[in-house]
């Protein structure tokens, strides 16, 4: 298993770095397969996340990938990994458009298939290109078990956000 790194380009605060744990996952593929990836997320909320990929493996929901964002692939570019329907977690990094960090740079959210369930904002959409289709496998609504279960477990979904949707995006605060 590789080790979680830094981005020489934006570190992380040691206190939230020492939090970080590089979480194996099984998945189910859009090929109709069982696959296996990583993801990195605080301590705190590994149990929550490794029930969560065990139950969306039980109900065959398919994910892209789970590929950490520091992969040589992405290279801490969050609009690349995004674009790949890559789904990720920690990523040390402001809100898009605010100086405040992310719930991503604490290891305290999750992206889920970020193309198939995007962020809108009027007429903003990210990732570029993407379109949100609730009939579409892989897509995140709010009848969806995996809104109801990391609900269940204290989580907030962007997608029940009022200002905006952010269909991929799942945290949960200290």
């Amino acid at each position: 298993m590789e080790d979680i790194i830094q981005n020489p380009a934006n570190i992380c605060p040691r206190e939230i770095f020492e939090r970080l744990v590089l979480t194996p996952v099984r998945f189910w593929s859009f090929d109709g397969k069982e696959d296996e990836g990583n993801i990195v997320i605080d301590c705190d909320l590994v149990g929550d996340v490794k029930n969560l990929f065990t139950l969306m493996l039980r109900e065959k929901f398919p994910i892209r990938s789970v590929v950490p964002i520091s992969d040589a692939r992405f290279g801490w570019n969050d609009e690349h990994s995004m674009q790949a329907n890559n789904t990720s977690a920690f990523n040390y990094r402001t809100i898009a458009g605010r100086t405040k960090i992310s719930n991503h740079a604490r290891g305290r959210a999750i992206d889920i298939n970020p193309l198939f369930n995007p962020f809108i904002k009027g007429e903003t959409i990210q990732p570029r290109g993407a379109v949100y289709n609730p009939s579409r496998s892989g897509t995140i609504t709010a009848d969806s078990f995996i809104v109801a279960f990391l609900k269940s477990r204290g989580w907030t979904w962007g997608g029940e956000w009022t200002s905006l949707k952010d269909y991929q995006h799942f945290e949960k605060e200290m």
